[in-house]
């Protein structure tokens, strides 16, 4: 058995990044007002280093619980999001601006949920 207790940290981490993103993520539009703005560039790369901080912690919630925590939820693709994470770390200056958009605009609100559900899951 895991340490639920050290999980339902992790997962109140992951929310809590991904309610910061949101918030950073409202005014912007368009691909464009990450890119054409010095403001615009300092929140990609702001978001970019909470969606590494995200990519990781799900990794660290694997690795606690042998992999068997995440597969429970398959509606999430687990594997895109700590590959995610590898692909800012490893190659930032190769960021694709669109990719992050999209996954701002597409894929936070849905994993949120999920994260929501799993923190109620584990209380009980």
């Amino acid at each position: 058995m895991y340490d639920k207790s050290l999980v339902v940290d992790i997962l109140q981490q992951i929310s809590n990044a991904i309610e910061t993103i949101q918030k950073r993520f409202e005014p912007i539009k368009t691909v464009n007002d990450f890119t054409d703005t010095p403001e615009g560039m300092e929140k990609l790369d702001s978001i970019c280093m909470l969606l590494i901080a995200i990519g990781e912690s799900i990794k660290n919630i694997d690795k606690i619980t042998n992999k068997e925590l995440l597969p429970m939820y398959p509606q999430i693709d687990w594997k895109g999001a700590k590959g995610m994470r590898d692909i800012i770390s490893h190659h930032y200056f190769d960021i694709d601006a669109e990719e992050i958009y999209n996954v701002c605009d597409t894929k936070l609100k849905s994993l949120l949920s999920v994260i929501k559900d799993i923190q109620k899951d584990l209380s009980y």
